[in-house]
């Protein structure tokens, strides 16, 4: 009966002895860390990531559009004739952004300023220019300002915020003459 008492204690000390280790197991903090590191990332960076990825896209769209203005008022100020001329203004602003194509709103318009005060009233004409500048440094100048606009639509719509962004462009030249 000894030797069935002393077995029965042994594996009773094994079992207990296991339940011990694994307790102790269960307790470690080894490798916490990294289940963390990957929750945090799971639930913070692909967003961010996504986020990122599509304001790099916002500001790509953005400066394609401003550069757009920027190639029209650069056709217009070559001369008045240029200047007059909308249909290549257009034409030369809507092939700097070629991705928005005919979907890109242009709208050049000419007018003219005193030299002494070039941000102040704007003139239609530059014989109203012309009578509005006094004293013998002023004279008439002429403008070519282009308006351009576009509707981007985001890849990965977030609830929340607008499905499209209309984005604008604006570029003033003085008319060579």
């Amino acid at each position: 009966m000894t030797s069935i008492l002393k077995h029965g204690l042994q594996c009773m000390y094994a079992h207990v002895t296991a339940f011990v280790s694994r307790s102790r197991l269960l307790r470690e903090e080894h490798g916490n860390a990294l289940v963390e590191t990957a929750m945090c990332l799971s639930f913070l960076g692909l967003p961010m990531l996504v986020g990122t990825v599509e304001m790099g896209g916002m500001t790509y769209e953005s400066v394609e559009i401003s550069n757009a203005a920027h190639a029209g008022a650069a056709y217009g100020m070559i001369s008045s004739t240029f200047a007059a001329d909308t249909t290549n203004i257009i034409n030369a602003a809507q092939g700097e952004a070629s991705d928005f194509g005919t979907g890109l709103t242009v709208t050049p318009t000419v007018y003219y300023a005193c030299s002494n005060s070039i941000g102040g009233t704007q003139y239609a004409s530059q014989t109203a220019a012309s009578a509005a500048c006094t004293g013998s440094s002023g004279h008439s100048l002429e403008f070519i300002e282009v308006v351009t606009s576009g509707t981007v639509t985001p890849a990965i719509h977030c609830p929340g915020l607008p499905a499209s962004y209309t984005l604008k462009g604006v570029s003033v030249m003085e008319v060579q003459e």
